[in-house]
């Protein structure tokens, strides 16, 4: 019997990589609130959620060690993601389809 071992051995990420993330991170959470003082219209919420999922990217590839995964650990990564989607997708429609509420005036 070999003496192989069955666990993956944990991925040793260097603290300047940490601290790299980290500072792209604080850059962009400056760069969200700096474009929330200029008034784009629609697309001000549009470039915000665009910086929040570049964000959570690299909090999910590098701070949960996802990048340095198996296969297995991308595919549960991605499902997230797809029921994340989904869930918006689905709660976005039902928002879109509402009428607005009118108050009676008096």
């Amino acid at each position: 019997m070999t003496n192989h071992d069955t666990h993956a051995q944990p991925h040793i990420v260097s603290a300047q990589v940490y601290f790299m993330i980290f500072g792209a991170l604080m850059l962009c959470t400056a760069l969200t609130v700096w474009i929330s003082f200029i008034d784009l219209g629609f697309l001000n919420t549009i470039i915000a959620i665009t910086i929040a999922v570049f964000k959570a990217t690299l909090v999910i590839l590098y701070f949960m060690h996802v990048r340095y995964g198996s296969r297995l650990i991308w595919l549960i990564a991605a499902a997230g993601f797809f029921w994340l989607i989904l869930l918006l997708a689905l709660g976005m429609s039902d928002y879109m389809t509402r009428q607005p509420i009118t108050f009676p005036s008096g």
